[in-house]
Parts: structure tokens; sequence; C-alpha cells
């Protein structure tokens, strides 16, 4: 299955990637999965997508849980959480 997955604010920062699109692996199915298999790159990726990190997931411009389903074809968005004041 292929995906867009962006990459916002710090994120974006400490990866040192916008964008990309991805082909992945049939077990690759949800959100967590999704982060899991990108932690799975080591290094700074283990580190900024680790399960401690706060993140949001959205998918297709929606807020997305982390058993929300992966489909052909998404966008998927990654980013911090935005505070307001």
């Amino acid at each position: 299955m292929k995906i867009t997955i962006l990459y916002f604010a710090a994120l974006r920062e400490a990866l040192g990637v916008e964008r990309e699109t991805v082909d992945l692996p049939s077990d690759v199915a949800t959100a967590a999965a999704l982060r899991g298999w990108l932690c799975a790159r080591g290094g700074v990726w283990a580190e900024v997508l680790a399960d401690g990190r706060s993140l949001r997931i959205a998918i297709d411009r929606k807020l997305a849980g982390p058993e929300s389903a992966l489909t052909e074809g998404i966008e998927v968005a990654v980013f911090p959480p935005v505070t307001g004041g």
C-alpha cells in the first residue's frame, strides 16, 4: 500500500524531511503500526516518534487515533500537539 506522509514543525526539522511517499508492508495497517514502522528506522526516527512522545496524526486532514486504518493513497500528517494562547 502506497501512502504519503507529511511531517510538520519540530518533527520536520528533526527528521530533515517534509514529505515522503512510502510503500508499506502488509502488516502496517493502522496509525499506531505506521508509527512503529517509522520508529524501526532507528536513530532520530526512533527518538522523535517514540511511543512516549506526544504526537498527533491526521489522515486525509482529519485527526486520527492509533487504531485508525490506513488505506491506499491516503495522506498522513504527523505533527506535535499545538498549544494556543
